[in-house]
């Protein structure tokens, strides 16, 4: 078992403005397209789209194992510039991730980040490296971040 990263964060440049990058990372439901490992997601009642305060359910699958559920809570949703989301409980610790869009001359600068305030305790840490099959959960992290903003830049440049 390893001591965890409390912060990490990996950028793309995207050929697309802040407004269209946006509006696919703020779209929840499409999270299983970007990520390898948050394979669904939809809103909780009463919550239609990305607003502060807003709840989804998300599902998520590591490399072996079952699958684990979560609810985060929208913590900012201010379009064209940044999207974040909180995931906490007793046992599973307390993580925001974040996107933030920077302009370019180009495009968009997509940053995805997160920070835990409370990483994982011990015994949850080996569930998770022994549900996901992982030996380096930080470079796990860091590579899903890296696939999830390809996806996007893919999906926002049409290719």
């Amino acid at each position: 078992m390893t001591k965890r990263r409390s912060h990490d964060a990996v950028s793309v440049e995207i050929a697309a403005p802040p407004d269209a990058v946006y509006a696919l990372v703020s779209d929840i439901t499409r999270m299983g397209e970007w990520s390898p490992e948050c394979v669904q997601c939809r809103w909780t009642k009463g919550a239609t789209g990305p607003a502060v305060g807003a709840r989804f359910k998300a599902k998520n699958k590591g490399g072996r194992g079952p699958a684990w559920r979560n609810t985060p809570t929208v913590t900012a949703a201010d379009p064209g510039h940044e999207f974040a989301f909180n995931r906490h409980g007793p046992g599973v610790g307390d993580y925001t991730w974040r996107y933030v869009m920077e302009p370019t001359e180009t495009g968009t600068r997509l940053t995805e980040s997160f920070d835990a305030t409370k990483p994982l305790g011990p015994v949850m840490t080996w569930v998770t490296e022994t549900w996901t099959g992982s030996s380096d959960r930080d470079a796990d992290l860091r590579r899903g971040m890296a696939t999830t903003l390809a996806r996007i830049k893919a999906a926002a440049e049409g290719t």
